[in-house]
């Protein structure tokens, strides 16, 4: 048993199943499973950089009310994150990631309908599975939720700086970047956390956020080794996915992103939605990085639809059925 803050913010006791799963290359992978394994339709969900499956705790609760239409909820955190195992250098590309999310749909998720949902990183890991494993992608992907992400790399990511001022602050980034990766799986920042606290609220969130938002965002973060924070930089800088999606059809998905995201503007999301041909672009004024968190609310109404849109017709028609039933009983 653990105890959880639900969606509307009552703490409550519930079953959260967790597991370790072993990639291929051995890193272990910190899961958490939610809902029944008989469900019509699985959720993938994929948290940012320098974050955990936290990040996804309130769209995974409002997932629970869904009745016999609940969907089966697979969070994750990815290698060198949370409580994942940590990554080798070599091990920590874009690609590794991609590599990884089809490692584990072919476990936890082997057959059915998947909506798969990313944030930042997570969205960027998406784009890379659809890329390295198009036929897994087409067989089984039937939903995409794309958060506060990217499919163009570093191209539009200013910081909210000017243009020269920005381009600098990525030089360093960069050079700073590499001397990090190659620091091993060392958390020293950890203790730096009261001195980088208002530089990450500026970087990640919006005009408004809850303090208890910031101190999930800075525990995670604070997890985070060395190594992850910089080797996965430069594939992350590098991307570039917009012809891949372009070549994904008729999936339904939503793309969100904040009006004052300062890591992956507005411009960001406009490009995937263009790639998209049925997507729905959402852009919330006042808002950053940290959608999940920032709007819990918008982000979970629009997982919900595209849920609820591709769930089986019979699974619809059983949940109608057994309401009425229960109307007749209770009346």
């Amino acid at each position: 048993m653990l105890i959880t803050r639900g969606y509307n913010g009552v703490v409550r006791i519930s079953e959260v199943p967790m597991s370790e799963f072993t990639l291929s290359d051995g890193v272990g992978l910190h899961v958490d499973v939610h809902g029944p394994a008989d469900a019509p339709v699985t959720v993938v969900l994929m948290h940012g950089w320098c974050q955990d499956r936290r990040t996804w705790q309130r769209q995974v609760a409002a997932l629970r009310v869904l009745g016999v239409r609940r969907p089966r909820v697979i969070a994750y955190d990815a290698r060198g994150h949370g409580r994942s195992g940590a990554t080798r250098l070599a091990g920590a590309t874009l690609g590794r990631l991609g590599d990884d999310l089809a490692e584990v749909l072919r476990h936890y998720a082997p057959t059915g309908p998947i909506v798969l949902g990313g944030h930042s990183l997570g969205g960027m890991t998406i784009m890379e599975f659809a890329h390295a494993h198009p036929e897994l992608f087409a067989e089984r992907v039937a939903g995409l939720l794309f958060v506060s992400t990217t499919a163009e790399g570093h191209t539009h990511t200013q910081y909210g700086l000017p243009t020269r001022l920005a381009a600098l602050l990525r030089a360093g980034e960069t050079v700073g970047a590499g001397l990090l990766a190659r620091s091993g799986p060392w958390c020293p920042h950890r203790a730096l956390a009261p001195v980088l606290r208002p530089a990450v609220r500026w970087l990640l969130f919006g005009d408004e956020y809850d303090e208890a938002d910031l101190d999930l965002a800075m525990h995670a973060f604070g997890r985070a080794p060395l190594r992850s924070i910089g080797a996965f930089r430069p594939s992350i800088g590098a991307q570039q996915r917009l012809d891949t999606l372009a070549q994904l059809g008729d999936v339904p998905a939503a793309v969100l992103v904040g009006r004052r995201d300062r890591l992956t503007p507005p411009a960001c999301a406009e490009s995937i939605a263009q790639a998209l041909p049925y997507a729905d672009l959402n852009v919330l004024p006042g808002a950053g990085h940290m959608l999940p968190l920032e709007r819990p609310h918008e982000v979970s109404a629009a997982l919900t639809a595209i849920v609820e849109r591709v769930t089986p017709a019979k699974s619809r028609r059983r949940t109608r059925t057994r309401s009425a039933a229960q109307l007749k009983k209770a009346a």
